[in-house]
């Protein structure tokens, strides 16, 4: 019996191993189309950034260059007007970010709490906002009423929490062992001493992801910006990137250019707007994303 067995394991050892070997095959065959797919636009995009305009319009341009050509980005980035827009940007999202982070994690880190009364009217107040918003209108006469119309808190307080990043961080922390908390009572530790030196601590992971998510959205964001910011220099770069395509193609129509120049020059504003929009956050990214898989999941474990 001891040898059969022992004969028994290899031949499963093997069969588990091929098994093991087609999957990986089949794995990396499917990512591999994955990432071609993903990446098949944007370098795309990169290709006619850098192209001539020319070029662009005979639909000439894929994966390579071809005329090379920087006059757009040198039209961009020599206006002034570009870098104050950029920095409005940075410093939007920067407080947004911080503001969204603090916000959200005390919210969820309260309603992970059973013995909270109220709580389930608080998640149901949260939730309801996800269906359902008081409309373009209001809102506009609301932050316009409160004075902050031209003003930084126009930007980033209207969409501060996001009720889907709320439910995620509110999982992850009802996921934590109760028992932490209570040996932190036990220590004397209060309810602000045990977020900030035990909890915390131990949601690094869930925080840096929360982080990517607020980023990028406030990053990307030029609407709000757009409706409630009416002077220049305190647009964000998208708003200005957004107006240079504006203009570019409503010169055709209004005839101040032919059509054939309307065309190029919008064809490349699209192209560099899409490169100068994202290339910061392609930067910030690959120092986050490791945190990127496991924040999502914990937080998804338990709901």
């Amino acid at each position: 019996m001891t040898v059969d067995a022992g004969r028994d394991r290899p031949r499963a050892h093997r069969r588990t191993s091929r098994g093991r070997r087609v999957f990986q095959a089949v794995n990396g065959v499917v990512l591999t189309v994955v990432v071609i797919v993903t990446l098949y636009p944007f370098v795309t995009i990169v290709a006619r950034s850098f192209s001539d305009e020319a070029e662009i319009i005979a639909g000439r341009v894929n994966l390579v260059p071809r005329g090379f050509d920087l006059g757009t980005y040198r039209l961009v980035m020599s206006d002034s007007l570009f870098w104050t827009n950029y920095r409005n940007t940075v410093v939007y999202t920067v407080v947004a970010t911080v503001i969204s982070i603090v916000l959200t994690t005390c919210y969820a880190y309260v309603l992970s709490k059973p013995r909270l009364r109220g709580r389930g009217v608080l998640v149901g107040v949260a939730v309801f906002t996800m269906f359902f918003s008081g409309g373009l209108i209001p809102n506009y006469v609301l932050i316009t009423s409160l004075g902050m119309k031209n003003t930084i808190w126009a930007v980033v307080l209207p969409n501060a929490i996001n009720v889907f990043n709320l439910l995620v961080m509110k999982a992850f922390f009802e996921s934590l062992p109760e028992e932490l908390e209570e040996a932190a009572a036990v220590d004397g530790l209060n309810t602000y001493g045990t977020l900030l030196r035990i909890v915390l601590p131990l949601s690094k992971a869930i925080i840096a992801t929360m982080v990517l998510f607020y980023a990028v959205s406030f990053w990307n964001s030029w609407f709000t910006a757009f409706l409630y910011l009416d002077q220049q220099e305190l647009f964000p770069v998208t708003v200005y990137l957004r107006n240079l395509i504006a203009g570019a193609t409503g010169a055709q129509s209004a005839g101040g250019v032919g059509e054939a120049d309307a065309l190029q020059a919008a064809a490349t504003l699209q192209s560099v707007t899409i490169v100068l929009t994202t290339l910061p956050i392609l930067l910030v990214y690959p120092f986050i994303q490791r945190y990127f898989v496991s924040g999502v999941m914990l937080g998804a474990v338990k709901g």
